[in-house]
């Protein structure tokens, strides 16, 4: 397989990813997940994403649908990329194992399917919010500490955001 078909493959449906993961599973291997749209990757994606990968044996990552992406009230111009786009680019990474594009507002019940051993967000969430409705809570977070996973939480890099970078492309 050429690495540009290796990089293709780690693009998979929930199903897909539910029976690759199960796998790993029976190797006794910990499995990370996070999440996000990833509209335009930059420095903040990149590094993020590389210390989530840190944290386990493979690294499996959630993209927004398109759909998922319109109403999260972004911006009526997002996403700028499609969700295939974006996909592809995540799967680029080395250190991505895994990519999964999920359809619905938040990933809980892909987080539920995939039932993940590590659940990563960044910094501005928090492991132990418990409430929710708060903008702070991790979403999937009992669930996979119901199942015996962790959740964790990894700072983010100031000053690097799509929104940003959207921003300073208007003016």
């Amino acid at each position: 397989m050429t690495k540009w078909e290796q990089v293709q493959h780690k693009i998979v449906t929930q199903e897909e990813g539910n029976a690759i993961i199960s796998s790993w599973k029976d190797d006794e291997k910990k499995v990370v997940f996070t999440n996000g749209c990833f509209d335009i990757l930059h420095r903040g994606h990149v590094t993020y994403l590389g210390k989530a990968a840190n944290l386990g044996s493979y690294l499996v990552v959630g993209v927004n649908s398109d759909e998922s992406v319109k109403r999260q009230n972004k911006s009526p111009e997002r996403p700028i990329n499609d969700e295939n786009s974006r996909a592809l680019v995540i799967a680029s990474l080395e250190f991505v194992d895994l990519v999964v594009i999920f359809e619905n507002d938040t990933p809980l019940d892909l987080i539920k399917l995939l039932k993940p051993s590590i659940l990563v967000k960044g910094a501005d969430y928090d492991s132990e919010e418990k409430e929710e409705g708060s903008k702070k809570y991790i979403v999937g977070s009992k669930e996979v500490k119901s199942d015996g996973g962790e959740v964790q939480t990894i700072e983010l890099e100031e000053g690097f955001s799509t929104t940003k970078i959207v921003e300073n492309l208007k003016k």
